[in-house]
């Protein structure tokens, strides 16, 4: 996967937004910190991020994911055109957003708002599916990669497919060259929480 070749990106994208700014006083009808806003930044998150990076690396990039007709998918449509071939499932619903207030650099809280379920793969998510060589599988446990999970097995017989897991997600199809679950992720797809390093071990064998 570190060749220059064509990458095919499937995933559920986000809409990662921070709010940013500085907090040097309280509230006067609560004790919560007052941030004045200086910078309101917003972009692609989820597997989005993933491919956006990997086309910047130099690849030539497909991303496969499902968007619908709200603001944050127009959003993230813009974003992501310049720079990848977009193919997209049908959402119903609206594009998962997280937002994120920082004060002097340092997160405050999150609010997380939307969500949809992706829809049945059209003869173009098929063919760009169907024609890919490597593949990266960034599951956020919002249903692409289950709504697509056929082909995904298909494409694993044909060259390296790699899957980065999500503990709402599906299991990665049989024949992925490699899985990269964290301690978590890799806790709930084999049902054993013990915590050891030796049962991280034992885990990774397993998977």
């Amino acid at each position: 996967m570190s060749s220059r070749q064509p990458l095919l990106v499937v995933g559920d994208v986000l809409l990662d937004r921070d709010l940013a700014g500085d907090a040097s006083r309280l509230a006067p009808d609560a004790p919560a910190p007052v941030v004045e806003v200086a910078d309101d930044r917003s972009r692609p998150g989820g597997a989005g991020l993933a491919a956006a990076l990997a086309a910047r690396a130099g690849r030539e990039v497909t991303l496969v994911t499902a968007l619908g007709d709200d603001p944050a998918s127009e959003q993230v449509r813009r974003q992501l055109r310049p720079v990848l071939r977009l193919v997209e499932l049908p959402l119903t619903g609206t594009l998962p957003e997280k937002t994120r207030v920082l004060a002097g650099g340092r997160p405050l809280v999150r609010f997380d708002r939307g969500g949809g379920t992706p829809g049945e793969a059209g003869p173009d998510v098929a063919a760009a599916l169907d024609a890919a060589r490597a593949v990266l599988v960034a599951d956020y446990g919002r249903g692409t990669a289950r709504a697509v999970a056929g082909h995904l097995a298909d494409a694993a017989r044909r060259g390296p497919l790699v899957w980065d897991p999500h503990p709402r997600g599906g299991q990665p199809v049989p024949g992925a060259r490699l899985v990269t679950p964290n301690a978590a992720e890799a806790r709930t797809l084999t049902g054993d929480d013990a915590r050891s390093l030796h049962a991280d071990a034992a885990r990774g064998s397993r998977l």
